[in-house]
Parts: structure tokens; sequence; C-alpha cells
């Protein structure tokens, strides 16, 4: 069994438990009910969870790109997005990786944001938050079921943030007992 077999066949396990997670945190914890963003969530985690999703925006030339503001200049119509739909996948997936990295494991950060790297410029939170809006202006056709969850997510990125490290918390724990 090769590995993406075997990463495939835990998904769903995964994906049941980092939702059972998410709803816990926001549901019983902060009493928030937000049915589209909890699911939406528990798939970043489960998406995130094999590791090369976490890098799966590249450059033209194949490279996976380590840094949003590499990501942005794919993200950009005028720049390397060769399309509009390139632009919203880009765009969705720097709010998932904003949201992921500050959220769950925000310590990280003082390293990404180094001052040798170009990320050092960025205020992750407001980047997540503007890409999730930029992202949620892509409301037709196959979009138009995601676009009001993304503008939720862009709306309430702070909370999320919370939400997604109290999940860090649980699984802290799960990892202790």
């Amino acid at each position: 069994m090769s590995f993406s077999d075997h990463h495939s066949e835990l998904a769903p396990t995964l994906r049941r438990m980092f939702g059972a997670l998410v709803e816990r945190a926001f549901i019983q914890t902060m009493g928030v009910y937000e049915p589209g963003v909890t699911d939406y969530l528990a798939g970043v985690l489960t998406d995130f969870a094999h590791f090369q999703n976490v890098y799966k925006v590249r450059d033209l030339q194949g490279k996976p790109l380590q840094e949003v503001a590499d990501m942005l200049i794919q993200a950009d119509i005028r720049l390397d997005a060769p399309s509009f739909n390139r632009e919203r996948e880009v765009h969705k997936h720097i709010g998932d990786f904003t949201l992921f990295w500050a959220g769950v494991y925000p310590e990280s950060l003082k390293g990404m944001h180094s001052r040798w790297r170009k990320d050092h410029l960025l205020d992750y939170v407001q980047q997540g938050r503007n890409s999730y809006a930029i992202a949620a202006t892509h409301d037709y056709g196959e979009y138009r079921e995601q676009a009001p969850v993304l503008k939720k997510l862009s709306e309430e990125f702070e909370l999320c943030l919370y939400g997604m490290s109290l999940v860090r918390g649980d699984i802290d724990g799960m990892a202790r007992a």
C-alpha cells in the first residue's frame, strides 16, 4: 500500500475527528453555531493533515510556494494568475494557509515573519481576511455554494482563529493522554 493510498483511507476518519473537534470548539465552548463554517474548517484541517497540501500553490516552474507574498503574485490576474479561477483558488488557499498557521500553530509565525523572509511585511490575519473576501466574490457557477462560507470566514476571521486554537488545544490534550 502506497502512502497516498493509506492517506486516502485515513481521510474519512480524520474528517470525522476534526469535524467533532471543530464542532465542540465552536458550539460547546464558544456557543457559535455555524455549520457551513465548521464543516469548512474541518475540511481544511483534514486537507492540511497531508502536509504537501499546505504548500500546494506552485509557481510557473512547478515549485511549491512557502510564502504568502509569493502566493499573492500567483493570485493576481495582472501578474501570474492565468485566469479568474486561478485567482480564486489561490486566494482561497491563502485564507486557509494563514488561518491554519495563525490559528493552529501561532508559535510558527515568528519564523515565518523573520526579517529574512518576504512575509515579514505581511499581517497574516489581515491577509487571510482579505483573501477569503476576494475568493468569496467568485459567487457564480460551481463557486456559488461556497461563496457565503468564504464571506463568513472573512468577516469572522479572528473568531475562526480562536476556534482553531481551541482545536489545537484539544489535539494536544489527546496527544498527552
